[in-house]
């Protein structure tokens, strides 16, 4: 439900429940982190078979999640939110 997304996001800093999807803009240092952050998260992305709607702007990174076939947000978009905060982490350590 709408309650429980709300609740996980307190859990998540930064995200919000935007138009059915789960919705950040990540900011770095310059457009090389934000690539790395893309690139590690890539791999686990892949993993997990589930694809967020992201872009790329110099030290930008827009990301929107959602699940298509349930006409919203899911526990797998919620999981996914998770993993790319620890990306951002593991990028913003190896500076």
């Amino acid at each position: 439900t709408e309650e429980e997304i709300r609740g996980e996001l307190k859990n998540l800093p930064g995200w919000s429940l935007q138009a059915a999807k789960l919705h950040k803009q990540y900011r770095f240092d310059d457009f090389v982190r934000a690539v790395q952050f893309m690139a590690t998260a890539a791999v686990l992305i892949e993993k997990m078979n589930h694809h967020p709607e992201w872009s790329n702007v110099y030290n930008r990174v827009t990301v929107d999640l959602t699940t298509h076939d349930a006409g919203g947000v899911t526990a797998r978009d919620i999981e996914l939110a998770r993993v790319l905060e620890e990306c951002r982490k593991r990028v913003v350590a190896a500076q």
